[in-house]
C-alpha cells in the first residue's frame, strides 16, 4: 500500500463512523451534556475545576457512545427503508458492511454501561433506560417505530427525561455535597425539550413517507400528511418558545430573566423565518429546514446555560 493510501484508508474509516453516527444528533447530544454541566455548575458553590473536567469528559464520552448505539442498531434494522429514504447512510450505500456496524453497536453499547457501573445506581439506570429504549425502538419483535405514538414518545422520553434529568443528577451528585439535586434551569429546559423533542420526533418522518408508505411504518406523515405535520410541529414549537419566554423567567430562580425571554423570543422568530420556506413535498428543501430546526434545539442549550450563568 502506497503512503497516500495508507493515510486515506482511516481517514475514509472515520468519515463512514461520522456518517454512521448521523452528526447532527451527535452535536445535539454534545451540546445537551455541556449545557447542562453549565447549569448544574451555576447551581452549586465551590466546584473542583479538576474533578468538573474530568466528569465532563467521561459523561460526554458516555453520552455520545449511547447516540451512536441508538443511531446505529436504527440504521441496521432500516437497511431497505434507508435505500429509499437516506442512501447516502453508510450502511445503505454499501460503504460500511452490517458484521461491521453491529461490532460498533456492540462497543458503543458496552462502553457506557461500562463506565456508567463506577458512578452508582442512578447513572446505570439512566444509561440502561436510554440503551432499552433505542434498542426497543428498531428492533424486532418491538419495533416500537410501527405505532406512532409510542415512537414520538421513545424519541421525546429520552432526549428530555432520561437526558437532561439523569445527567443532571449524575453532574450534581458528582460535584455537589448534597447528593442529586436538579437545578429549576434543568426541570425549565426538561419542559421544553419535552414538547420540542416531539416535534422533532414528528417532522424528522415528512422526508421519509416514500419509504415509511413502502415498508408499512404507519408515521404521522404516512397517515395524516406532511403538510398537517408541518403544522402541527410548528405549533407545538411555538407554544414551547412562548411558554419558556413568559414562565420561564418566573420559575428559573437565579436566571437573566432578560436572556432568558430574549433568546427564546429571538428563536421563535427564527424558526418562523425559516418555516416560511418549508414544503412537505420537497425533500430536499424540507430536510434543510429540518437541520434548522436541530439548530434552534443546539441553541436552547445555549440560551438556558448562559441565562443561569449570568443570573
Amino acid at each position: 500500500m502506497t503512503a497516500a493510501g495508507t493515510v486515506a484508508a482511516p481517514a475514509r474509516a472515520a468519515s463512514v463512523l461520522w456518517r454512521f453516527s448521523r452528526p447532527h444528533t451527535v452535536i445535539g447530544t454534545a451540546v445537551s451534556v455541556a449545557g447542562l454541566f453549565a447549569i448544574c455548575v451555576s447551581s452549586i458553590e465551590g466546584v473542583d475545576g479538576d474533578s468538573a473536567a474530568f466528569h465532563l469528559f467521561w459523561t460526554l464520552v458516555a453520552a455520545l457512545a449511547v447516540n451512536v448505539f441508538i443511531v446505529g442498531i436504527n440504521q441496521i434494522t432500516d437497511v431497505e427503508i434507508d435505500r429509499v429514504n437516506k442512501p447516502g447512510l453508510p450502511i445503505a450505500a454499501g460503504d460500511l458492511s452490517l458484521e461491521r456496524a453491529w461490532w460498533i453497536v456492540a462497543a458503543a453499547g458496552a462502553l457506557p454501561l461500562a463506565l456508567a457501573l463506577t458512578q452508582g445506581a442512578l447513572e446505570l439506570a439512566a444509561v440502561a433506560a436510554a440503551l432499552l429504549v433505542g434498542a426497543a425502538y428498531s428492533v424486532p419483535p418491538a419495533r416500537l417505530k410501527r405505532f406512532p405514538v409510542i415512537a414520538v414518545l421513545c424519541v421525546s422520553g429520552v432526549r428530555s427525561a432520561i437526558v437532561n434529568l439523569g445527567v443532571a443528577a449524575h453532574f450534581t451528585s458528582a460535584l455537589g455535597h448534597g447528593g442529586a439535586t436538579i437545578p429549576p434551569g434543568v426541570w425549565a429546559l426538561t419542559a421544553f425539550v419535552l414538547p420540542f423533542s416531539l416535534a422533532i420526533a414528528i417532522l424528522k418522518d415528512v422526508p421519509d413517507a416514500e419509504g415509511d408508505r413502502a415498508h408499512r411504518i404507519a408515521t404521522f406523515t404516512v397517515r395524516h400528511g406532511g403538510r398537517v405535520v408541518l403544522h402541527a410541529g410548528l405549533a407545538v414549537l411555538t407554544l414551547a418558545y412562548l411558554g419558556m419566554a413568559i414562565l420561564g423567567p418566573l420559575l428559573v430562580d437565579g436566571a437573566n430573566p432578560v436572556l432568558l425571554a430574549g433568546g427564546h423570543l429571538a428563536a421563535l422568530a427564527a424558526l418562523w423565518w425559516a418555516a416560511r420556506s418549508a414544503d412537505p413535498s420537497d425533500r430536499a428543501g424540507f430536510t434543510r429546514f429540518y437541520m434548522r430546526v436541530w439548530l434552534l434545539f443546539f441553541l436552547e442549550y445555549a440560551i438556558v446555560s448562559v441565562s443561569c450563568l449570568a443570573g
